[in-house]
């Protein structure tokens, strides 16, 4: 495995100036590299949990000015405190506006007005196509999750999309979805539909970062985290994984964006476990 200097939109990969913190968490992992991806973004269209915990920390280092967009309609969010649900009303203390739910997607979403929708998934494939239906066969479901939601107007109108895994498996990184909730835009094309965005460009998994330019390309593996080598993630992931010329080790989050997380963004642990 070699390691490549990190892109300039990409920080926090092998070269950062700050020495990395012990300890972190899954979650702080995620949070924390997820949050890097977010360097000079200007709007994000954010879920509940994971997304919300990188936009909040990216607001606060690599992307003071992000606008955070929720599917509630609440655009530009200053909350005190960290929202349990998407309509917890301490999204909107101090928000820039709250829209109708018709003027946010026809108008903000469908408009072309969303930089990074992040979402998070039960099952992604090399194409980016998302499940976060059902696990199993469609009649009679091992696992029945949450649903589409905005996903899929998020997944067509955003520029691009950004994905947080918390497990990469063979079972959540599959060749086949057990069902396609929000299909990217290779998959829309082949059915006569345009989306205006490019689908899912970034993925972050607990073993490393996927990424893909675009419509026609398939995800690749771009960086590892310290300790993960290119075979681990070859062997947790359900198809042929394609994998760059020269992969860049991650930095593990610094103590500066570890004392963020935990003391400013989520200090009771919402979300952090």
């Amino acid at each position: 495995m070699t390691t490549a200097p990190p892109p300039a939109a990409t920080p926090g990969l092998s070269g950062a100036a700050e020495a990395p913190a012990a300890g972190a968490t899954s979650s702080e992992l995620l949070a924390v590299v997820a949050s890097r991806a977010l360097a000079g973004r200007r709007t994000v269209f954010a879920g509940i949990g994971l997304p919300t915990l990188a936009a909040s920390l990216a607001h606060l280092t690599v992307a003071p000015g992000l606008e955070i967009v929720y599917e509630s309609g609440v655009c530009g969010a200053h909350p005190a405190q960290l929202p349990e649900t998407i309509a917890d009303a301490v999204l909107i203390t101090g928000a820039e506006a709250v829209l109708p739910m018709a003027t946010l997607f026809g108008a903000v979403l469908q408009g072309g007005h969303i930089d990074v929708g992040f979402l998070g998934a039960a099952q992604i494939d090399r194409w980016g196509n998302l499940n976060s239906s059902v696990i199993g066969e469609w009649e009679r479901p091992q696992v029945r999750l949450p649903g589409a939601g905005g996903a899929m107007e998020v997944m067509a109108n955003a520029r691009e999309i950004f994905v947080v895994m918390r497990r990469h498996t063979p079972r959540s990184f599959t060749a086949e979805l057990d069902f396609c909730t929000s299909p990217g835009p290779d998959r829309a094309l082949a059915d006569g539909i345009r989306p205006l965005g490019s689908g899912v460009t970034r993925v972050v998994t607990d073993l490393g970062l996927l990424e893909r330019a675009g419509v026609g390309e398939e995800l690749r593996l771009t960086a590892v985290h310290p300790g993960v080598t290119v075979d681990q993630v070859r062997e947790a992931t359900g198809w042929e994984l394609a994998v760059a010329d020269e992969v860049a080790v991650i930095e593990p989050p610094s103590a500066a964006e570890l004392r963020l997380l935990r003391e400013d963004v989520d200090p009771g642990r919402v979300y952090l476990r």
